[in-house]
This record gives structure tokens, C-alpha cells and sequence, in this order.
């Protein structure tokens, strides 16, 4: 029964990218094509639940005969022979149940299992395609919220289509042919005519069933578009925080929610719409069959008993067919999203890493030439980015190529790597050209260290080990000395085994750039391509660094991709790209030589000042802190810090270790805990959230009242009609007349309140989940900062929260509602019915009814364990999948497929076998409850006939207990049916609930505090001290005082991890410090109006997030989207970066690709800095904004900034000296405090300072 809402859980994440796409909805996969990859023992599990199923299907068609036997023995005998002839038949039944409840739980198991066995398998093969796709695949094809959406969404639908509907499909089946067929034979006229109403209820389900697929495609294509929303909002929550953006997505995440809820709408419509047809025609075939059975009795000597046989067996097996529904629909939906994953698993990509032909070479060298190269980018082929370029580097030496921003650097890199292939021209090394070798072995020769290194949410060890997995922990330590990363290592409380957070969010950017380089070492290789490898890095880090690399690069054919000189100048060759052309090589002393070259021109721009290149201290841990450090353990340290956290609700885990699932769900349990306690309130919160729709819930109600009195009132018809039966001819005539006419009656009020009810909760549900939805999102994106760097708030996870739980509370308030208010009538109804008609009777059968009721709840207390459990797999193992498409470049460089492929599918281990267990626990109930259904008719009918024998009851009476207690259990059934729903249910509320009413610590949205007339721009740090919360035993500051005065541009300097880059993060109001004040303008920022404040600053960070939209969208984004053309291309021209974007065959309306990996690393920041520069800030933040420049940019950038800088206090975090010399006062920090502070020749004249030795240390390294 989990099975259900899984369906509907994946139906509803189903990604309607593809929609978008190649209306791949309409494609399918053949039905036993779905099943191509069972094993051996799939196929004997689901033989056996096949023959299971029938078994169970023919009990149904058996069972008409049986109780056709029941009447006759009734009303064919006088009181005394009754029980006689009762207690022969009544044995059947006993024999039928035991039959069933075997057959019943075989089918559920065995199919359970096939299914949950075959998905498993399904999604590694679908991930494990996935991975081994080309890069251009990713430009083009597939964004990473697809990849994941289709990896959680199509695998449940296509489990649901593979495991127990296809077995409830058999077991109807069955049942619709043995109905026929025993129908016909026990009197065909009647069958014949009976037949009649079947084509009018195919007709009517067929039509709705098309419908509702049609919407369910339209409702999955906005859930898609607005899981993207989510996905980007809270992986750049740091951009969207400083830029005050939370409304802006907010508004755009609700209006993709709003056209979501008008398809649900239409979806209660047409559902409801076909659920009534099919009442309607059932109530009028009855009509048919009182009025026409008569007339047989009467003319054709036929007896009650096979009249009401007959009608039984024909309506049994149609209404099998309409039972059949869900799952031919499920199956449907599973062949459609089998077709999505097999086309991705059977995609062979044009450069498969998975492809075993190709040359391996016994010993390679290393020399690596580009012939005659043209490449365009498949996501932009109008624009041409390499235009016959041509290049060698020979083995063991150094190449390194310089250039403009945009003009094809990291291109070359690529081509090396073989991301992509060049359309003309060939890529060789050692003289083959790259695409006869084979794929898997060149690129474990090549190591790659790009300039935003991307890590993985798992420890320090293992992000290292993904150079050599089976590496030993010497090696690591060697590898990660080499890279100068060991001592910042060794500090960290856990060492080695530190987690790093969602992309390296706990380190700082020279922290992930060391291990990025100890990653890259440890694969030991022959050609090692360094894409800005030390641009994070300070001068101390990037001095060892750089010896290091220079250790490691002899012998090794290296390729450098930089803009700085001192990385440069000691390259045994220089190249010169200019607009996908090398237009000058040679080595440094030689190309300086001609003063008008290429080459001169680059470092003329670059020695602004007479010390041109000598650079400054720097921290890049910068983010080391901006990015804040959850490393949990620092919850396990002390008990005092426990207590500490134990306030927030949505808590911290309490375990070093990530990754062990246990610990996960612990977590989960405490994030959640203070809402668990009173299970019952969520429920009354929902129904306050839907207040609103009151007026609406309240018709509905009334619907859903006289749906369930529906059953009751036709108990009562059955078995007058039958008693009627057995009357002389002239009495039967005129009586059948009465019921047939009565019967259609019914038929009228069902179509009628049954098409309401539905219409009527679906648009209370409807407007329920939008809100839930819009007020949760809203909710996440307004908490502080601090709160993201817990990793069970990553994106992965926060996504799927407002995905599945929301949809599980539309079943709580739409569907159950309604169920609920259906079942309590017809039960009320249906005792009184019963206990009116023949208390003693309505009493003895009574007992029985605890032993169902027992096992339901039995049932729902394990159904309940397992959703929770697998709830918390599945978020993880969505982390896991979420993280490997989105740094597919690092993956595939490291060829670490296979190694995220084992992940994964360790993961999933834990949630089939929870799917499994499931399977079985609601296979013993549904065989339980098969048995004493069987038994309580025989009971019931044996008791009955006692109390005919003994003059104590009559016919009627007791068919009309029979009938009012039947047609009661059939409409609770459906109840125990929404059991696990409504559990995932009350789970998903509490868990939604405890988002809504999580309060911010720093909350963005609230209008207290002060604004200020006029904004001087005086900065007071006083008496700072500040940890960050996730990481309460790392003092980043104690005692920190700096003063910045208003106008002035303060530069801040000091070792990598000194909190530079928390300065910045205090002054955004990321975080609060823990003691002393931050105040602006001689207020403190706390008593500031916290928007108003943000939108007096402007933050450049060092990694510029750019949304996945146009350039113009991006840049608009500074004014929350409000900016004319002109101010657009006025800050653009200021940044620099008009000339680059008019070039673009689409200027400002050119897509910037997820993650902005349409454009350069220098497009990226000077498309950044005019988004800063449009909200034209009173203080200026730049956190290293120019490091991803060359020199040509960075000059023209830097004038851009002098000018924007003018009159606005500036802040600087930065490492070359070229952007310090000139600021008013370099502050230097050491050990969490200002250690200097001056300007520049003031600070030179310290003897043995601090600011002295490290501008001295890096002069030394340049001159070397």
C-alpha cells in the first residue's frame, strides 16, 4: 500500500523537462520491454507472484457462485432445512479464504520485491549513464536539476510500473475473465444483457484516463521549472542574501506554484467526473438486472439465486476492470518514464569514458600537440573560440598560455582533457591523435586542477583519495604535504577526516585549492593541466604551492594557464592567445624583448605600479569562514555546546560522521524533534492554513456526506430485491418494478455528488499546497545564513522536502478529508441499518470486526517506521547523485564514475531493503485481512441461518445485516488502503511545520530598525569576538577592533584563514558576532533595518554566482530586477563589460548557463561587478573581485572600480599588491586581531612587520 503514494510521490516529481523537450510523455516503452533488466531470479520471483495473482483473481468470480448458493439455501428451502442445507455451503467459504490469504501474500511480496530489486538496479544504471555522458551533454542536453529530478522521479514510477501493479493487473485480470466466464455459464441471457452497461463505463474511464495524463504532464512541467528555482536560490543564497533577492525569487517560485494548482484543479474535475460515470453505471445496471431478472424468473424458470449469480459474476468482473485503473495507469506512466532512463542509459555519448577500445601505450612521454584546431562550444556554436589554433609542447616542459579574458585559455585545457572534441584540426599526444586512445586510461595520465576547484560533501581524506582510491594514508600525507596542504589539515579537530561540506563550503578557497593540487598529485601523472591553479591562494600558500608544483612538474608535461607573471615567467614557453589564434610564443626573456609584442603589452598592463607584480598576503579564507564551517563534530565536543544548540529547531546532527545513514535519521529526528511531541496539532494547523477555502471545504463536505450514505441506502435495495425474488409471480412484478426505479434514482445522486466532492477538495487541496509550498520556501529563503551550512539544509535535500512533503499534505487534506468524512457516514449509517434490521445477528458479527481492525493497525505502526527511514536514504542519496552531475567536469577528470556509482548504490541498498520489508509486512496484512473477510461471511451466514431455523430472524433480515455490514467494510476498506498515506502524511506536515515556523536569527524581511537619513560610510568594528556557529571550537576572531573611515578604501591582508573574509560577512550581516559591536555611521548594525542595510552595501565575491538566466536578467538583479536598458549598459559599460557582451551573438540576451559556464571566469566577475556597481552601494565589498581576471580585464576593472570607488568607504580583500598599494590604510590580520595598520610606506618602514616580511617574501618570489 506504500506503493501507492510512492506512485503518486514520483508522479508528481516527474520531470516535465522532458515535456519540454520532445513531448517524451508520449513515448513509450513496450510493457516487457520495461523488464529488460531483471535477473534470474526477478523473473522466478515474479513468475510466482504472477501464478499468485491469478490464484487470488479467480477467488472473487468463485465467490459469486458460493453466495448464489447461500440465497438459494435461504429462500429456496422452509425454516427447518435451512440449516442443514447453510452449514454445507457455508465450508466453501473457509476453504476460499485460506486459498486467497496464501495466494494474496505471495502476490504482494513476490511483486514487491521484483520491483524494489529491479529499480535498485535501474537507477545505478541510469546514474552510471548519466556520468559517462560527454560535458556537452550537460551544456545542452540536461541541466543538473533534470538529472536529479529524473533520478528520483522517473525511478519511482518506473519501480511502481515494474513491481506490485503489474501484480494487482494479473490478479484483475483474472478476475474480469472469471466473472465473464461463470456469468455465462450459469445463464447467458442475462449476461447478454448485463453486458450492456459495460461499453458506457469503458467509454467514460477511457476518456478520463487520457485527460488526467494530459494535466499531470502540464502540472509536472511548472513543479519541475520551480524545482530550478529552489535548486539556484539556496546553492547562491550568500548572492541572493546580499542583493536583498528573497522576494524576487520567492515571486517567481509562486507564480510556477500557481500554475501547478490549476491543474490540480482539473485533475479533481475529470477525476471526479469518471468516478461518478462508473457509480452511475453500476447503480443503473442493477436497475436492470432487478426489472429484467424478474421477468426471467417469470418467463424462463430461472431462480433467484442464479439471477443475483449472474449479475454478481458480470458486475465482479467489470468492476475489476475499472479497479484495474490505477495500475494500467501507473504502468503507463512507468512505460513513459522507462523510455526517459533508457534513452539516457542506452545514449552512447561521442566521447565515452566507458569505451575499453582505443590504444593504451606501454610508456608514454607526454608530448601534447593541438593541430590546426577550430572549436565552437556546442551550447553557443555561432561563436568560434579556437580558429585554427596549433600548438606543441614537448614532453617534461612547461607551457604556459596567457591572454585576455574570453579569448579560449581554458578552452585549450578542455580539448586536452578531451571534454570536448574539436570540429576540425586534431588534438595528439606522444603523435596519436587523442580520440584513438583509450579514453579512461588517457585521462588517469592527466591531472587537472581548474581555478573553482570543486569538492565533495565527504571528508578531506576521501576528497583526496579521488586521485588514487586505493591510496594509503602515508601516501595521502605526502601528496597533501607536497600541496602545503598538511598543516592547515592537521589543525582542523578531526584532521584528516574532516567533512568539507557541500562543495567545500566549510573551506577556504585556498584550503580547497590545496587539496585540490594534493588530489591531483596523488594520481601521479604524466601531463598535469593547471587552470588558475594558485589564483586562491595567498603568497605564503602559493610560494610553497608553487615549489611544490615545480617539484612535481619535472619531467611532467605541464600546461599553465594563468595571469600571473611570477606563475609565468619560469615556463620553459610562453604562448600568447588572442581571439582563438596564438599570436606570439616563446620563452619570457626572449618575448620581452620586443617591447610592442603581444606579450609586453599583457605585462605593461600588469605593472601598474613600479613593484608591478609583487604581491600581497592574501586569504583566501576568505570563504573559509564566509562559506562557514559545519563540522559537526563541533556539536559533539562539549556537552555545554550541546546545550547551546538545543534551541534551534531545526538542529545540527550530532555525529561526526555524515555519511552512516543511522546518524543521518538521528539527525532527522532531532532536526524535527520539538514538533513530534504533539503529533496531533499539525492537522489543526492545516485545516487553519486552509481556512480560506472554508466555504469551499464545506460543500465538499456535504458531497462527501452523501457519497458515503450511497452504500448504506443500496444495502438496503439488495436485499429487498432479492427477498422479492422468491415472491409469487404478480407480487414480484409489481415489487422488482419499485427497486429497478429506486436504484436509478441512486444513480443520479451519485453522479452528481461524487463529481462535487471531487471537484471541490481538489481545489481546497489545490490552494493548500500552494500555500504550504509558498510559505515554506518562503520561510527557508528568509533564515540567516548560518542555517545552510548545516548540510541536512544543502539544496539536494531542502528541494526534495518541498517536493515530496508537500504533495503529501495535499493527500492528508484533499483525498483523506474526504475518505474520512465517507467512511465515518457510511459507517454510522451502516450500523444502524444492520442493528434496526437484527440486533443479535448485527452483534455476533460485530466481534469479529476487532481482529481487522487490529491487524489494520498493526499494519499502519510498521508501514509508519519504514516511511521514515526511507525518507532520509532517499534525501541523502539524492545529495550524492545531486553532487556528481554538478561537478561532472572533476568526476570525469579523475574518472571517479565508478567510485560515485558505488556511493550510490549503497545508499539505495538501505531503501530497497526497507522497500522490501514493507512489501512483506503489507502482504501478511492484506492476506490477514483476505482470510477473516471470508470467515466473518461464513460466520455470519451459519449464525443467520440458526436464527431462521429457531423463528428468531427472517430472509430479509438477514441478507440486510449482510448487505449493510458488507457494503460498510467495503467503504472502510478504502481507509486502511490511505493508511501509509496518511502516515508520509503526518510526517511530511511535522516536517514542513517545523520550516514555516522556524524564525530567523537573522531574519531579512523584518521592516524593525533604523534607517538613516544620510549614509556617511564610517565602519566601527569594536571588541569583535565571532566563531562560526557551525564550527564553535574554531576562534576566528577574539578582540577584534578596526575603525574604517567614511570615503576611504581599506585594504584587508594576512595569511590564508585569517577571517578577512569574515569581515565582510559580519558587515553583510551573514552572521552576528558573538560579543562587542559592529556599528555604521555610530549605529550598531543590529538596530539597523537589515534590508535597508544590505542595500547599502555592494558585495564582489571571488566566485561570482550568476543565476541561470540572460546576462541582462543577472545584471538587473543588483535592483531587484527594476533597472532600465540605460542604467544596464551604463554599469556594464563601468564594469567593463559591455564590449564582451556586445560581441556575444545574442549581447545582453545570451543564457549564462548554469552557474553562469557559459562565459569566462573574467565575463563571470565583470558582469558581477556591474550588478554590485547598479545598486550603487554607499560601501564598497570586494572579496578578491578581481583575481579571476587577467591583466588586461583586471586593469580595466580596477579603473572601473577606482571610479565606482570614489567617495564610497571600500573595503578590500585581495592579495595583489597592485589593488592594495593604493588604498588609504592596509589593515593586517593575525591571529584573529589587527596586528598593523597604515598605509603602505608607512607599513614598509616596520622593521621585521608582519606587512614588510610578507611583501618581502613575495618580491623574493617573483624575482626567482
Amino acid at each position: 500500500m506504500g506503493d501507492e503514494a510512492m506512485r503518486d510521490r514520483g508522479e508528481e516529481e516527474e520531470t516535465g523537462a522532458t515535456k519540454r523537450k520532445d513531448a517524451g510523455a508520449t513515448k513509450k516503452v513496450a510493457f516487457f520491454g520495461m523488464f529488460r533488466y531483471a535477473t534470474r531470479a526477478d523473473l522466478a520471483l515474479m513468475g510466482v507472484g504472477t501464478v499468485a495473482a491469478m490464484v487470488n483473481g479467480m477467488s472473487e468470480p468463485l465467490m459469486t457462485v458460493v453466495f448464489a448458493a447461500v440465497i438459494e439455501s435461504f429462500g429456496g428451502s422452509d425454516n427447518s432445512a435451512v440449516l442443514h442445507r447453510v452449514s454445507k455451503v457455508v465450508m466453501y467459504y473457509i476453504y476460499l479464504g485460506i486459498g486467497t490469504a496464501l495466494a494474496s501474500f505471495l502476490q504482494v511480496s513476490c511483486w514487491t520485491m521484483a520491483g524494489e530489486r529491479q529499480s535498485a538496479r535501474l537507477r545505478s544504471l541510469y546514474l552510471e549513464a548519466v556520468l559517462k555522458q560527454d560535458v556537452s551533454f550537460f551544456d545542452v542536453e540536461m541541466t543538473t536539476g533534470e538529472a536529479i529530478s529524473r533520478m528520483s522521479a522517473d525511478t519511482v514510477l518506473v519501480q511502481d510500473a515494474l513491481g506490485e501493479k503489474v501484480g494487482k493487473y494479473a490478479q484483475l485480470l483474472t478476475t474480469f475473465v472469471g466473472g465473464f466466464v461463470i456469468g455465462f455459464v450459469r445463464g447467458w441471457t442475462l449476461a447478454l444483457v448485463m453486458l450492456a452497461c459495460i461499453p458506457p463505463s469503458i467509454l467514460s474511464f477511457a476518456t478520463v484516463s487520457r485527460l488526467r495524463a494530459q494535466i499531470s504532464a502540464r502540472r509536472q512541467a511548472s513543479y519541475d521549472d520551480a524545482g530550478n528555482v529552489v535548486e539556484q536560490s539556496i546553492r547562491a543564497i550568500r548572492t541572493v542574501v546580499s542583493f536583498n533577492g528573497e522576494k524576487k525569487a520567492v515571486a517567481l517560485y509562486n507564480a510556477l506554484i500557481k500554475k501547478a494548482y490549476k491543474a490540480t484543479v482539473l485533475e479533481g474535475l475529470v477525476t471526479g467526473l469518471g468516478i461518478g460515470c462508473i457509480f452511475c453505471v453500476v447503480f443503473c445496471s442493477y436497475s436492470l438486472a432487478f426489472w429484467y431478472g424478474a421477468k426471467l424468473i417469470i418467463s424462463k424458470g430461472y431462480t433467484g439465486g442464479q439471477v443475483i449469480n449472474v449479475v454478481f459474476a458480470i458486475l465482479t468482473g467489470s468492476m475489476a476492470i475499472g479497479n484495474a485503473s490505477p495500475s494500467i495507469s501507473a504502468i503507463a506512466e512507468g512505460q513513459s518514464a522507462a523510455h526517459r532512463l533508457f534513452e539516457i542509459i542506452n545514449r552512447k555519448p561521442k566521447i565515452d569514458i566507458s569505451d575499453t577500445s582505443g590504444i593504451v601505450l606501454d610508456d608514454i612521454k607526454g608530448d601534447v600537440e593541438l593541430n590546426n584546431v577550430f572549436f565552437r562550444y556546442p551550447a553557443r556554436p555561432e561563436q568560434l573560440i579556437l580558429n585554427g589554433l596549433s600548438l606543441q609542447v614537448p614532453s617534461g616542459t612547461t607551457m604556459a598560455i596567457v591572454g585576455e579574458s574570453g579569448s579560449g585559455k581554458s578552452t585549450l585545457i578542455s580539448l586536452v582533457e578531451r571534454f570536448y572534441d574539436p570540429q576540425a584540426g586534431e588534438v595528439l599526444i606522444d603523435g596519436i591523435n587523442i580520440k584513438n586512445l583509450k579514453l579512461q586510461w588517457i585521462r588517469g595520465k592527466i591531472s587537472l586542477v581548474s581555478q573553482e576547484p570543486l569538492l565533495f560533501m565527504t571528508s578531506i581524506k576521501d576528497n583526496i583519495t579521488y586521485g588514487k582510491e586505493d591510496a594509503t594514508l602515508e601516501e595521502i600525507k605526502r601528496a597533501a604535504e607536497l600541496a602545503n596542504a598538511a598543516n592547515f589539515i592537521e589543525k582542523l579537530p578531526n584532521a584528516y577526516e574532516t567533512m568539507v561540506g557541500q562543495s567545500g563550503a566549510q573551506l577556504s578557497g585556498g584550503q580547497k585549492q590545496r587539496i585540490a593540487i594534493a588530489r591531483a598529485i596523488l594520481k601521479n601523472p604524466k601531463v598535469l593541466l593547471l587552470d588558475e591553479a594558485t589564483s586562491a591562494l595567498d603568497v605564503e600558500s602559493e610560494r610553497v604551492v608553487q615549489e611544490a608544483l615545480n617539484r612535481i612538474m619535472v619531467g611532467i608535461t605541464t600546461l599553465i594557464v594563468a595571469h600571473r607573471l611570477s606563475t609565468v615567467r619560469n615556463a620553459d614557453c610562453i604562448t600568447v592567445v588572442h581571439q582563438g589564434k596564438v599570436v606570439e610564443q616563446g620563452a619570457h626573456d626572449q618575448l620581452i624583448k620586443d617591447p610592442d609584442g603581444a606579450y609586453c603589452q599583457l605585462i605593461k598592463l600588469q605593472q601598474v605600479h613600479t613593484e608591478g607584480m609583487h604581491e600581497v598576503p592574501y586569504a583566501s579564507d576568505s570563504r573559509l569562514k564566509s562559506r562557514s564551517l559545519s563540522l559537526e563534530q563541533s556539536m559533539r565536543d562539549s556537552p555545554r555546546n550541546r546545550r547551546q544548540h538545543s534551541v534551534k529547531p531545526l538542529g545540527l546532527s550530532g555525529s561526526d560522521d555524515l555519511q552512516g545513514p543511522a546518524n543521518t535519521s538521528s539527525q532527522e529526528h532531532k532536526e524535527f524533534g520539538d514538533s513530534e511531541a504533539p503529533q496531533k496539532a499539525p492537522i489543526g494547523r492545516l485545516f487553519n492554513l486552509n481556512k480560506p477555502e472554508a466555504p469551499i471545504l464545506l460543500l465538499a463536505v456535504i458531497a462527501a456526506f452523501v457519497h458515503g450514505l450511497l452504500f448504506p441506502l443500496f444495502s438496503i435495495m439488495m436485499s429487498g430485491g432479492i427477498r422479492t425474488f422468491y415472491y409469487p409471480a404478480h407480487q414480484l412484478r409489481k415489487d422488482s418494478r419499485f427497486w429497478a426505479l429506486l436504484c436509478l434514482l441512486l444513480a443520479i445522486i451519485s453522479l452528481i455528488a461524487i463529481q462535487l466532492e471531487f471537484f471541490l477538495f481538489g481545489m481546497a487541496g489545490g490552494k493548500l499546497v500552494e500555500r504550504v509550498r509558498a510559505l515554506s520556501f518562503q520561510s527557508i529563503m528568509h533564515q540567516e545564513v548560518a542555517w545552510f551550512d548545516d548540510p541536512s539544509n544543502s539544496s539536494g535535500a531542502l528541494g526534495a522536502r518541498l517536493f515530496i512533503d508537500a504533495l503529501n499534505i495535499r493527500r492528508l487534506v484533499g483525498d483523506n478529508l474526504a475518505i474520512l468524512v465517507q467512511c465515518t457516514i457510511t459507517l454510522i449509517s451502516g450500523f444502524a441499518i444492520a442493528f434496526a434490521s437484527d440486533w443479535k445477528l448485527t452483534l455476533i458479527v460485530i466481534c469479529v470486526i476487532p481482529f481487522l481492525g487490529l491487524q489494520n493497525y498493526i499494519q499502519v505502526k510498521f508501514l509508519n517506521s519504514f516511511s521514515e527511514d526511507a525518507k532520509v536514504m532517499y534525501e541523502d542519496a539524492s545529495q550524492v547523485v545531486a553532487e556528481a552531475v554538478g561537478s561532472i567536469r572533476t568526476v570525469a577528470s579523475f574518472c571517479a564514475e565508478k567510485r560515485v556509482i558505488t556511493m550510490y548504490s549503497k545508499k539505495c541498498q538501505a531503501t530497497m531493503k526497507q522497500g522490501i520489508r514493507s512489501g512483506m509486512v503489507g502482504g501478511l496484512g492484506f492476506s490477514f485481512s483476505n482470510l477473516m473477510l471470508y470467515l466473518t461471511y461464513a460466520l455470519c451466514f451459519y449464525v443467520g441461518a440458526q436464527f431462521v431455523h429457531d423463528g428468531k430472524s427472517t430472509f430479509k433480515d438477514v441478507f440486510r445485516v449482510y448487505f449493510a455490514l458488507v457494503f460498510t467494510a467495503f467503504g472502510i476498506s478504502q481507509t486502511s488502503a490511505m493508511a501509509s498515506d496518511s502516515t508520509k502524511a503526518q510526517e511530511s506536515t511535522t516536517s514542513i511545520l517545523a520550516v514555516i515556523d522556524r524564525r530567523s536569527k537573522i531574519d531579512p524581511t523584518s521592516d524593525e530598525g533604523i534607517k538613516l537619513e544620510k549614509v556617511d560610510g564610517n565602519i566601527d568594528f569594536n571588541h569583535v569576538s565571532f566563531k562560526y556557529p557551525s564550527r564553535p571550537d574554531v576562534q576566528v576572531f577574539s578582540d577584534f577592533t578596526l575603525g574604517i573611515p567614511s570615503g576611504k578604501t581599506t585594504a584587508l591582508v594576512g595569511e590564508s584563514g585569517s577571517g578577512k573574509s569574515t569581515v565582510i560577512a559580519l558587515l553583510e550581516r551573514f552572521y552576528d558576532p558573538d560579543s562587542g559591536t559592529i556599528s555604521l555611521d555610530g549605529t550598531e548594525l543590529k538596530n539597523l533595518t537589515l534590508s535597508w542595510l544590505r542595500d547599502q552595501m555592494g558585495l564582489v565575491s571571488q566566485e561570482p554566482v550568476l543565476f541561470n538566466d540572460t546576462i541582462r536578467a543577472n545584471i538587473a538583479y543588483g535592483k531587484r530586477g527594476e533597472a532600465t536598458e540605460e542604467e544596464i549598459i551604463t554599469v556594464a559599460k563601468a564594469a567593463n563589460a559591455h564590449e564582451f557582451i556586445s560581441s556575444l551573438p545574442q549581447g545582453y540576451n545570451t543564457n549564462v548557463g548554469e552557474r553562469g559556464t557559459q562565459l569566462s571566469g573574467g565575463q563571470k566577475q565583470r558582469v558581477a561587478i556591474a550588478r554590485a556597481i547598479l545598486k550603487d552601494p554607499r560601501v564598497l565589498l570586494l572579496d578578491e573581485a578581481t583575481s579571476a581576471l587577467d591583466a588586461e580585464s583586471e586593469r580595466s576593472v580596477q579603473d572601473a572600480l577606482d571610479k565606482v570607488m570614489v567617495s564610497r568607504t571600500t573595503i578590500v580583500v585581495a592579495h595583489r599588491l597592485s589593488t592594495i598599494k593604493g588604498a588609504d590604510t592596509i589593515a593586517v590580520i593575525k591571529d584573529g586581531s589587527v596586528a598593523e595598520k597604515g598605509k603602505h610606506e608607512s607599513l614598509m618602514g616596520i622593521k621585521g612587520g608582519v606587512y614588510a616580511s610578507l611583501v618581502e617574501l613575495h618580491s623574493k618570489a617573483s624575482a626567482s
